[in-house]
């Protein structure tokens, strides 16, 4: 079983039924969390019962929202090694660094592990059609999860983002849609789709889940540095739910007793052409406002609004 208990606006902090489909939070419009029953976790969740489980981001279920193991999709998604980085660490004069490799997630890249939960909890919920815009590497996620999954997905893409991002989606059976602008324009047309028919909308925190499978990197590192944490952790932030869920997870396992309070110094790191959080960061914000203008060659980074900057921030 998990300890799932709740869902609470991470803005208002108003509580919700964790049995009823949610968005967003629909008294201040901003980002669900996922709650846990920490006092139960306490007693019964251990580290030392990891040892003999498979090593995918649902050796952590206990701390995941997928109530029934039969709804629990799995490509062989998490538990990406830290690979020391010797040589890096001579040129830029550190003792220990460490690069956890993403990209040996399925579809390549670590969106597998949001979507492998978001469509996972859609899967439990018996959601049919699932929508994403997306730069690229979540569109190809959500259409791998979706499809083993049985489901229709539908995808809202910038014209502009490479070849192989398109086909990758087409090939997993998802309807593409090609959209002349940026990621946000991409959003609103996924979202007329949302109101007209009914499809679950899984955009960057605009449901309570991904957050819930990028958390899982937090929980791996830990695990991976006998539950120690380094002193920092560079992240390039888009949308910022993997910045999230890693804090999110060092909070719970500090509550169940698995760490200490120490955290690590986390640098959010943005394109010059795109940097929202940067630039509210700097100015002290507690919101960031749209990037006029934005232009990167990193299409994933490339994201002139965030609705969780509150969060990031």
């Amino acid at each position: 079983m998990n300890y799932f208990s709740h869902l609470e606006c991470g803005y208002c902090s108003k509580v919700f039924d964790k049995n009823k489909i949610w968005n967003l939070c629909p008294d201040c419009g901003k980002p669900l969390l996922a709650r846990y029953n920490i006092e139960s976790a306490k007693k019964s969740f251990n580290k030392e019962s990891l040892v003999s489980r498979d090593k995918t981001l649902w050796r952590y279920y206990e701390m995941l929202p997928v109530n029934e193991k039969k709804y629990q999709l799995s490509l062989g998604e998490g538990f990406t090694p830290l690979i020391k980085a010797e040589r890096l660490e001579h040129e830029v004069g550190l003792k220990n660094l460490f690069i956890k490799e993403e990209g040996l997630n399925p579809t390549t890249s670590f969106k597998a592990r949001g979507l492998c939960v978001a469509i996972s909890k859609a899967y439990e919920f018996g959601i049919k059609e699932v929508s994403i815009p997306s730069a690229g590497n979540a569109a190809g996620a959500m259409s791998a999860y979706a499809s083993l999954a049985g489901m229709k997905s539908f995808v809202f893409m910038p014209k502009d983002v490479p070849e192989p991002f398109i086909a990758e989606c087409k090939a997993l059976g998802a309807e593409v849609t090609l959209v002349d602008g940026l990621i946000t324009d991409c959003g609103k047309l996924a979202a007329e789709g949302v109101k007209k028919f009914g499809r679950f909308d899984v955009s960057t925190l605009k449901e309570p889940y991904r957050i819930e499978g990028k958390k899982t990197m937090g929980y791996e590192i830990a695990e991976q540095l006998n539950w120690n944490l380094p002193d920092v952790i560079i992240y390039p932030t888009g949308g910022g739910t993997g910045l999230v869920g890693m804090w999110k997870a060092f909070d719970e396992m500090e509550k169940i007793g698995w760490i200490n309070s120490k955290r690590p110094r986390m640098v959010s790191v943005q394109s010059d052409g795109c940097a929202p959080m940067v630039k509210a960061f700097n100015e002290g914000k507690e919101f960031a406002e749209m990037w006029s203008g934005a232009k990167t060659v990193a299409d994933g980074l490339r994201v002139p609004a965030a609705i969780g900057d509150f969060l990031i921030l």
